[in-house]
This record gives structure tokens, sequence and C-alpha cells, in this order.
């Protein structure tokens, strides 16, 4: 992965953060089980929410209703929270969910959108890109003529209200693992394709192993 001049090629704390990994319990080890099911290891971002599991759990439980409230496709989430991700600065979830996008979309898409480049989308696709990012750097800058570019996109006020959860706690995610120190896994950067990893030059370095 490249990274920018002033990127330091590794990091002098653990890859889980800044704080220690807090002990096992059965609700640790659910959430650690859950990584290795899901994508055969346990995530460096699950070692810091080893001290809430049950602020995780709700969490996503709330970030999968908007999902279900909104009819968000694998391929819009993909493009909000890349869009978002990007433009928040979190090499994390742009890794993540660059290479969801690519698998939703296709590679040169997802590099498109974490940097910041739309022409592969549709119209109503480049309304969510360009909300999101609107969400996640400057959500008192927004206007009315920002939510009509939404309703313009075929999207009615239900929705826009549920795409504007899901990235407000998408960016409140990647907040506390960013702010915390916590490096993207190794893994994640290994099974990006090509112009997802070109495009993340931005945040965290990658863990070193």
């Amino acid at each position: 992965m490249s990274f920018g001049s002033d990127m330091p090629a590794r990091s002098p704390w653990p890859a889980s953060g800044f704080l220690q990994v807090p002990p096992t319990s059965p609700e640790v080890q659910r959430l650690y089980d859950d990584d290795v099911e899901r994508m055969g290891f346990v995530m460096n971002l699950s070692q810091l929410w080893a001290y809430r599991p049950a602020a995780h759990e709700a969490l996503f439980d709330l970030v999968g209703q908007t999902v279900q409230a909104g009819s968000l496709t694998m391929r819009q989430r993909g493009i909000l929270v890349s869009a978002g991700a990007s433009a928040l600065g979190d090499s994390y979830c742009s890794l993540a969910w660059g290479r969801r996008l690519a698998d939703a979309a296709d590679p040169e898409i997802a590099g498109g959108v974490l940097s910041g480049d739309d022409a592969g989308l549709d119209g109503s696709e480049r309304a969510l890109a360009q909300w999101s990012r609107l969400v996640a750097t400057d959500p008192t800058g927004t206007s009315p003529d920002d939510v009509q570019m939404l309703r313009d996109a075929g999207f009615d006020d239900a929705q826009i209200f549920e795409i504007t959860v899901f990235v407000a706690l998408r960016m409140a995610f990647s907040t506390v693992n960013a702010a915390l120190g916590v490096l993207p896994d190794r893994e994640l950067d290994d099974a990006a394709p090509g112009p997802v990893r070109e495009a993340v030059t931005y945040g965290r370095p990658v863990s070193p192993a």
C-alpha cells in the first residue's frame, strides 16, 4: 500500500491501537469468533471494541435497521461508506469497503470513489457519494439544495433520513477506530484490488503483520 510522504511506513504502537487489549470474556470471545467466521481472522478493530462488545453489537444492529428501512443495496452501501470514509481520511473502512464496492461494482469504480472521482457511477449513485462526503466532512454546511439533489435522484424523504443516519453511524465507528489508533488489517490490504490500494494514500498505515 502506498502512503503519502508524511505517512510513517510502520506504526510505533500495536495494531489494535493506543489502548491495551482488554481481557477475554465470553462476550469478547463471541466478537472474535464472529470475525473468524466472517473474515477468517480477528480484526484489529475488534480488539478495541472488546472493551464494550455490547456497544459494537448495538451500533451495528442500528446500522442494519437503517439498511433495511432505506432499502440500501450492497453497491449503494459500498458507495456511501467508501465516499464518506475517504473524505474523512479513514484508511481502515476505505480498504474494507473499497473491496466490497469493487466486488459489487468493479475495482476501477471503487478506486474512483475512494479518490473522489464518481465518473463510473450513475446519477443516483453520484448523489449518494456527494451526500456522504458532505455528511462526513461538513454536516453543518448542507443546504436544502443538497437534499433536493437526493430527491431528484429518486430518493424519498424517509430514505434520505435512513441514508443520513447510516452514513453518520458509519462515520462514528470510523472516528472511534481512527482516534484510538487502530491500524487497518494486513489481510484487508492484501485482499484489496490494485485500484483500491492505490487510492488509499491517507489515514493510518496498514498493520505490518
